[in-house]
């Protein structure tokens, strides 16, 4: 995919490098789309299990903006994939 592991382009994704929509969805086979939803899957698990920086405001908004971000991804992948009529479960 891209020449990139699926770890990096979650990274790029959580860290906005990337923005996952339609076109960049496009190229990819069922394989991949499903791998990808998988790692973005994973990788908010593993946001959410670190310890919560309590006192510290911009580690929160960092956090969040995360999460939000693989959220965000992982609704679109579902969306593209139920036009593909892909399970990804």
């Amino acid at each position: 995919m891209r020449g990139k592991s699926l770890r990096a382009i979650t990274y790029d994704i959580s860290e906005g490098y990337l923005v996952v929509n339609p076109i960049f969805l496009k190229p990819l086979d069922d394989d991949s789309l499903k791998e990808l939803y998988h790692e973005i899957m994973r990788a908010q698990s593993e946001i959410r299990a670190e310890k919560f920086p309590y006192s510290d405001s911009q580690a929160i908004r960092r956090r969040n903006m995360r999460l939000q971000r693989l959220h965000q991804a992982s609704i679109v992948i579902k969306n593209f994939a139920r036009e593909r009529k892909l399970i990804l479960f």
